[in-house]
């Protein structure tokens, strides 16, 4: 331990300086009408506010798919990066979910409808559901984001029968302390604030008070004739109002405690019977504003499982949607201002929809959906913020496992392509971005046949997360177990393949399908680890070098229709067509496509030139590829493949040198023994057999 410890001080001295200064003082009323003024968005109402939440913390606009990215998602300030959100599919549903709220900040319908989150388990929904809520409380604690309310003072000197422990009574609704104006005057304020509002909407608030406060003003006004300033300034404390889930305000979490015996209340709020024999049943003192709508009020309302209440509880949200109201059973009805996000897994919503009698229900909920990610290195990340994120023993996690794990989730998702040009392999690559300019995929073409497929939208079924997940956890432990240093791809195949019939959100009828895609997998991953050891036994970067700008410079002159001269001669000739296509053959590329790559190379080149940096064929995908396995077949030929093959041969200093190779690509020694058993022995067979 170094000499610097935490103390006590400096502990609550980061605390103190964490708060809001004013977080525990109490304004008076003329003092928020002028700050008022001073910044209007104090008064913004609950959309407003999460609108301009998202775009506080950052964003990035992806000009490509048309999706602003929100780095409260995409990057997670807060935490470090620990509750990251990965994959295209999922920043567009976020993109799609900000786009309804800031059509809601701006009165254009959505603020009247339940965001209804929609997508299989596992796909994220909750995660970003709560990161939603963790953000608001941040935000509302800072200077950008800050909310006031009121509360009444000196009741007892006023109302004769008011119970002494309620002398001093907060805004139940925690409502902005604007609504304490008549409607008439506290228009002319926001019309004045709006005036002068630098936003994208405007400032509106015609709620009336709630019932309760509006109780404590009749009775005041009563009293001071009608002089509102009397009792604004003699009653009335303004203070900051911050977001808190834990103690249920301007944020609330929903789920009936019994789906069967539900009770419109835990929504709405109850009677107050402690308060019954005081003021008496009818007296809006005597109820109590603890339902979930009025603790969400100026925030946000997350409800869970959403679609598993009984169709009449869910009548409650007409009300609180398109009327912005609730209609509790014992009090008058009290104006709500709050987001309304629900969420649901992929039956219920199904069941719903077929429902006629929840056709008024459903024409109030806008959804978004909530696919898996459908690109197998994103979902690859998911898996590795998982490790990053838990106390993972010692071990090392050898190349293509969490992506091989990730493309195996990723082909259970997609829907299979309808041309025989494209196989499910191919089109999981192009999801992927891997793909060659000269490839016929039409990546855009793929998604709409898929979307138009799909009962629901592509990646909306399939494996989750949570099985990969668990199995990659399970394979590590059973490594650690078995004294195994490293977690391979291997191991993992072997776990998906033992316990995939035992998990209970995979229909039975998958399971040979699953299998299948298993072992595509397999075969995948083989391709690759054959790559691995050829590059371990091959590779030489200095080579590489020299055969790439040996390459360029015969594609330069072919492009100029120029000669180039010869290495040993230093005659002039012509280029060496037979040495091109020695290296455009490595990928495959037929004769007539020749033109195109060569000039797709020479603009890499050309552009990466007027940027100021230097020829490397190893920043070129594709050319990289093919030089690599150019080499290959340029050096194998001195290879002793017999050592790959021969157990007895484990320990000599050629083997070693080749083990000490696939570490250097990120293999630990015990990972990159297996793979060499495993590739090297395919790669042995294949070449002695030539």
């Amino acid at each position: 331990m170094n000499g610097d410890i935490e103390t006590l001080e400096k502990l609550s001295t980061d605390y103190k300086e964490s708060m809001p200064a004013d977080l525990r003082e109490t304004k008076s009323f003329g003092w928020y009408l002028e700050e008022c003024y001073e910044d209007p968005k104090i008064t913004r109402n609950a959309h407003q506010r999460v609108a301009d939440m998202f775009d506080y913390y950052g964003t990035t606009y992806d000009e490509t798919e048309g999706v602003v990215e929100y780095e409260l998602a995409s990057k997670d300030p807060l935490h470090g990066g620990e509750n990251t959100f990965y994959g295209k599919v999922i920043h567009q549903s976020i993109h799609e979910f900000v786009n309804k709220v800031k059509s809601g900040a701006r009165r254009l319908g959505p603020e009247r409808r339940i965001k209804l989150l929609l997508g299989p388990v596992g796909s994220g929904k909750s995660h970003f559901d709560k990161q939603v809520r963790k953000y608001f409380e941040d935000y509302t604690l800072r200077e950008e984001g800050r909310m006031y309310t009121f509360r009444w003072t000196n009741l007892c000197d006023v109302i004769q029968d008011q119970d002494p422990a309620d002398d001093t009574v907060r805004s139940p609704m925690n409502q902005d302390p604007l609504v304490l104006l008549p409607l008439e005057q506290r228009q002319r304020v926001i019309d004045d604030l709006n005036d002068v509002l630098d936003a994208p909407y405007t400032i509106q608030n015609e709620q009336a008070l709630d019932p309760e406060s509006e109780f404590y003003m009749d009775r005041l006004l009563a009293y001071y004739e009608d002089d509102l300033q009397q009792v604004l300034e003699n009653h009335v404390e303004v203070i900051r109002l911050v977001a808190d889930e834990n103690k249920r305000q301007a944020l609330e979490t929903f789920e009936p405690k019994d789906k069967k015996n539900q009770d419109e209340t835990e929504l709405t709020g109850d009677v107050n019977y402690s308060k019954i024999a005081i003021y008496g049943e009818s007296d809006p003192r005597a109820f109590d504003y603890s339902g979930a709508f009025c603790n969400a009020n100026r925030g946000v309302f997350s409800g869970e499982e959403l679609l598993k209440l009984q169709r009449e509880f869910l009548y409650d949200f007409l009300h609180a949607t398109q009327e912005q109201t609730i209609k509790p059973k014992s009090n008058p009805r009290i104006d709500i201002d709050q987001v309304i996000v629900g969420r649901t897994n992929m039956p219920e919503y199904k069941d719903k929809k077929g429902d006629e009698k929840m056709e008024a229900f459903n024409d109030r909920t806008k959804r978004i959906d909530f696919p898996y990610v459908l690109s197998y290195e994103d979902e690859a990340q998911i898996y590795e913020k998982m490790l990053n994120n838990a106390d993972v023993p010692d071990i090392n996690v050898e190349p293509h496992t969490l992506e091989m794990a990730g493309l195996f989730g990723v082909l259970t998702r997609i829907e299979e392509p309808d041309t025989e040009t494209v196989d499910l392999l191919s089109k999981a690559k192009a999801y992927n971005g891997e793909i060659d300019e000269g490839d016929d995929i039409d990546v855009k073409k793929l998604r709409e046949e898929a979307e138009a497929k799909a009962e629901i939208g592509e990646g909306m079924v399939g494996v989750s997360p949570r099985f990969i997940g668990d199995e990659i956890a399970e394979a590590i432990m059973d490594s650690k177990h078995r004294s195994r240093g490293f977690l391979s791809p291997l191991t993992v195949f072997n776990f998906f393949e033992e316990n995939l019939e035992h998990h209970g959100s995979i229909p039975e009828d998958n399971f040979e399908t699953y299998y299948r895609y298993l072992e595509t997998v397999r075969e995948e991953y083989r391709e690759r680890a054959i790559e691995d050891v050829r590059h371990a036994l091959a590779y030489d970067i200095d080579e590489i070098q020299r055969q790439g700008e040996k390459y360029m410079d015969h594609v330069m002159a072919y492009i100029d229709d120029d000669t180039i001269e010869d290495e040993l001669t230093g005659r002039e000739q012509e280029p060496d067509e037979t040495f091109l296509r020695s290296v455009e053959e490595k990928l495959d590329i037929p004769e007539d496509r020749k033109e195109s790559f060569r000039q797709e190379v020479s603009n890499w080149v050309s552009r990466r030139a007027r940027e100021g940096e230097a020829f490397n064929p190893q920043d070129n995908e594709r050319l990289r590829r093919a030089l690599e396995r150019k080499l290959w077949e340029d050096k194998k030929h001195n290879i002793n493949f017999s050592a790959l093959v021969s157990a007895n041969e484990f320990d000599d200093d050629e083997r070693s040198s080749w083990i000490d190779a696939l570490m250097e690509q990120g293999y630990s020694e015990s990972g990159a023994k297996e793979v060499l058993e495993f590739a090297g022995a395919e790669v042995a067979k294949a070449e002695m057999e030539d």
